[in-house]
């Protein structure tokens, strides 16, 4: 719909018409009381006769094609222009009761009144200026522009002083640290509850959304939709830009990201998080409904304000998960950039929908671009853990065979990271579009062949990744059991670490998952294995000791060589609890298990072997110097394998 000829500037003011000089706005405000007057006895009762008047009037010009020929125009189109002029001076006088969106029905009968004179402003265009149809056209022509520029004021005054006032963020507890924090605000901090934002957006009340509808519909069936469009903009743009300074949330340039310390940054990620966040669950849907409300009749224009606001918005987050991207990759990022990652993914869909302008389609393949970014230097951390394992390459074993350093690292940090799983899943899929034929991959299932390996019901390229690790951690635990010459101890060592990594994937969900119990039972027929090793290293020769094979000659028992099986028995028992009671083995049940499993070889041998034989030892001294242990005693010695501290042994001499 065509405007009258503008003298275009940056608002209202400037829109003037051809032979109809522009007023001042004292003496625009002096003739609209003056018409305020003049049709205030017959507003009311003469605004729906004259509208019909000029319904007929702009029907008849409709037919009237003849430019050079205009044609009389009737009285009423100057009443309606009155009467139009009227209604502004009774909205600008400072009547509360006459203000726009105070009384919806003047409102809708001005917005309709408005929409007549747009109509026949453009009816009247063409024809000469000196005829009274070309001085009409001026005429009409300046009420429009001012009933505009008292629209878009209003316009402006409704989204300034009817918005709700932004509240403080409400606060948002933490989900989990990351990988090497003690703190547990270090991860990405998430709503307590889920919310769709209805309750909590900061929306205005209906009538006032309501009057902001009829006023943008006014406004754009005049023609003047920039302006519309502008002011709307503009305000929207303040006002979100308001809700994510309160919080807490400011641009940072790329170069200060890089040069910030980690714990720094750290801190700036997850404000980042708790904004992007929240606007993903609040502020945009709520944005997206307000936008659609006013512009419910134009989805072309609403489409492109809600895409304009968001991108205004979103370049920002980008530019900075962009930078954090782009930092130095190190293990204890992994978490904040999975954190990040899930953020961007959650806040496409609330940025873009299939009814979306080319700004929309582009802004979401920005938001995706990012995220992308942020999912390749999760894969590569990720992977990086291979060569944090394989550079582990120690010379010095252990003290008392506990659980390695390396093993407590490794597996932690695959018990958070499967908290991720999912998205580790996501992101090694989106790694593998990207580069099919990754070395590392292959690497990958050539080691995972080589080990043997039971892959789980399912193969991905993060269980694949996942299994990877578990067999170089295998591998590099076997070389350091190595490292021990005492092949009791380097059975311990195999076992405690053996029992920790099960223990881990048995209390993690995520990760037993991907291993499978395929993989879980044959870890645990190893721990068996490495317990049958043990006993056979460390009791066989002292179980010798109580053979009967060799004490008997002709019948009758050997003193002399019963009394060096006792010695020999005592011998092999002290030495064996001087130096297992320091080794370590830290898992309760394991330590129960490996007592029990002895007790129940050596108790009954040594009952039976002392029950059969003592006798044959001349009581007194002798008897005390050879049997130095009862049954109990042994037990009791038992049961102080494995604490880890040097103990006296308890004796109780018959």
């Amino acid at each position: 719909m065509e405007k009258p000829p503008p003298e275009k500037s940056g608002s209202f003011s400037g829109h003037n018409v051809e032979s109809h000089p522009p007023e001042s706005h004292a003496e625009g405000e002096l003739e609209d009381r003056e018409n305020a007057k003049e049709s205030s006895s017959i507003s009311d009762s003469a605004l729906p006769q004259v509208s019909q008047d000029i319904d007929r009037f702009l029907s008849y010009l409709a037919l009237h094609e003849d430019k050079s020929n205009p044609p009389e125009v009737p009285d009423s189109v100057d009443v309606f222009c009155k009467l139009v002029e009227a209604m502004i001076g009774n909205y600008d006088s400072g009547d509360s009761s006459a203000r726009f969106g105070r009384v919806p029905e003047d409102d809708t009968a001005f917005v309709e009144s408005v929409g007549r004179i747009s109509k026949l402003m453009n009816a009247l265009r063409g024809f000469p200026v000196q005829s009274p149809a070309g001085a009409m056209y001026g005429r009409s022509g300046s009420v429009l522009q001012r009933a505009m520029s008292f629209l878009e004021d209003e316009l402006r005054t409704l989204l300034e002083d009817s918005r709700s006032q932004i509240s403080d963020s409400k606060s948002l507890k933490t989900k989990h640290p990351s990988f090497n924090s003690k703190e547990d605000h270090d991860r990405c901090p998430l709503p307590e509850s889920e919310s769709t934002g209805d309750d909590e957006y900061p929306a205005y009340p209906p009538d006032v959304v309501a009057s902001m509808k009829k006023v943008a519909m006014a406004m754009i069936s005049a023609g003047y939709e920039t302006e519309c469009c502008q002011v709307f903009s503009i305000l929207r743009r303040n006002a979100f830009k308001e809700a994510v300074n309160k919080l807490g949330f400011d641009s940072i340039s790329i170069d200060d990201v890089q040069k910030m310390h980690w714990e720094t940054l750290e801190g700036e990620i997850a404000t980042w998080i708790k904004v992007v966040k929240h606007c993903s669950h609040i502020l945009f849907p709520g944005e997206r409904r307000f936008a659609e409300s006013v512009f419910e009749d134009y989805p072309a224009i609403f489409s492109s304000q809600f895409s304009n606001l968001a991108r205004a918005a979103v370049i920002h987050f980008l530019n900075f998960a962009e930078a954090v991207a782009m930092t130095k990759r190190s293990a204890e990022k992994l978490f904040k950039f999975l954190d990040m990652y899930e953020s961007l993914r959650d806040l496409v869909p609330t940025i873009s929908s299939p009814t979306s302008d080319d700004n929309g389609h582009e802004l979401k393949s920005e938001t995706m671009t990012a995220g992308s970014r942020l999912g390749e230097a999760a894969v590569s951390i990720f992977c990086d853990l291979e060569n944090s394992i394989k550079s582990d390459v120690s010379k010095t074993p252990v003290p008392s065979g506990a659980v390695h350093p390396l093993t407590r690292y490794t597996m932690n940090y695959l018990k958070y990271a499967c908290e991720y799983k999912d998205t580790l899943e996501e992101v090694f899929q989106q790694h593998k579009k990207i580069e099919r034929t990754d070395e590392a991959g292959s690497d990958v299932d050539e080691r995972s062949s080589q080990n043997n390996a039971q892959p789980p019901v399912k193969q991905t390229p993060f269980s694949t990744q996942l299994i990877a690790v578990m067999d170089l951690l295998d591998s590099n635990l076997d070389t350091k059991s190595k490292l021990y010459k005492d092949m009791s101890l380097r059975n311990i060592f195999l076992m405690n670490n053996g029992r920790y990594i099960l223990q881990k994937i048995k209390g993690s969900s995520e990760i037993h998952e991907v291993m499978g119990d395929t993989w879980c039972r044959r870890r645990s027929s190893d721990l068996r294995q490495y317990h049958k090793n043990y006993q056979r290293e460390t009791w066989s020769k002292v179980l010798q000791c109580l053979r009967d094979e060799g004490l008997q000659v002709n019948g009758k028992v050997n003193k002399p060589v019963l009394k060096e099986r006792f010695k020999t028995f005592n011998t092999l028992f002290d030495e064996i609890h001087k130096t297992q009671s320091t080794w370590v083995v830290s898992d309760e049940q394991l330590q129960s298990e490996l007592r029990v499993s002895i007790s129940a070889v050596m108790i009954p041998a040594y009952r039976s072997f002392l029950a059969r034989f003592s006798q044959y030892l001349d009581s007194g001294r002798q008897t005390e110097k050879y049997v130095k242990y009862q049954p109990d005693d042994i037990e009791t010695s038992i049961d102080e394998l494995f604490d880890g501290n040097p103990t006296s042994m308890t004796r109780k001499r018959t």
